[in-house]
Parts: structure tokens; C-alpha cells; sequence
């Protein structure tokens, strides 16, 4: 038999306490390893994401090029891009309004700090609220 097999239970024991700081030590490490490794993906991932958003960013200022000569075609040029212009005032309108009623649903909607205000004040049986 070797060494580490002829130990007592007692000797086992006292060493548990070591092995399982040395585990957790070795769990934190790895975590830490992780985080960079994801961190770093992560941050390479935003790059690229950032060049393609770029590239959309042109290609979508090249379509408007391509719709403005398109009714070029049919109309004046300062005509053409015009209409563009107003269809584009007109889209930022409607989507402009469309935030603008989320914005106000959030002042609409109760906070924490009333919310509790109310329980309180039905736990003491005054001020509004729904009894099942």
C-alpha cells in the first residue's frame, strides 16, 4: 500500500479545509480566464459590428441616391429629391410620435416608492384599493 492510502480518516479530514480553498481558488481563476476570453470576443465581435453598421450606413444613403435619379427619370430632379425629403420628414413624424406615447406610458405607470405607499396605506385600511 503507499503512503497516501495508510492515512487515518482524522488526517483526511484536516487537510479537507486546504483542498477546498485550493478548489475555489482554482474556480475563481478559471472564472477570471473566461471573462477575458469572453471579454475580449466580445469587444472584437462590437468591432466588426460597428465597421458593418458603418457600411449599412452608406448603403442606405446610396439607395436614397438610386430612389432620388429613379423619379428623376419620371420628374425634375429638385423635384425627386423633395419628395424624398418629405416622405423622410413625414417617417420621422409618425416614428417620432410613436416614441413619444411610450415615453409617456412611463410616467403613466406607478413606481416603487408609490406602489408601497399603497400597500401601506391598505394594510392600515385607508386610501384606495381593491379588496378580494
Amino acid at each position: 500500500m503507499s503512503d497516501s492510502s495508510k492515512r487515518s480518516l482524522i488526517a483526511l479530514i484536516a487537510d479537507l479545509p486546504g483542498q477546498i480553498s485550493a478548489l475555489v481558488k482554482a474556480e475563481i481563476e478559471q472564472a477570471k480566464v473566461k471573462a477575458i476570453h469572453l471579454g475580449k470576443n466580445a469587444g472584437m465581435g462590437a468591432v466588426f459590428v460597428a465597421v458593418a453598421l458603418i457600411f449599412v450606413f452608406f448603403a442606405v444613403g446610396t439607395l436614397v441616391a438610386v430612389i432620388i435619379l429613379a423619379l428623376a427619370l419620371v420628374m425634375p430632379a429638385w423635384l425627386a429629391a423633395l419628395i424624398v425629403f418629405v416622405l423622410f420628414i413625414l417617417l420621422a413624424a409618425v416614428f417620432g410620435y410613436i416614441a413619444l406615447r411610450y415615453f409617456k406610458r412611463l410616467s403613466e405607470e406607478q413606481g416603487p416608492i408609490e406602489g408601497l405607499q399603497k400597500d401601506f396605506r391598505a394594510v392600515k385600511g385607508v386610501g384606495e384599493y381593491e379588496r378580494k
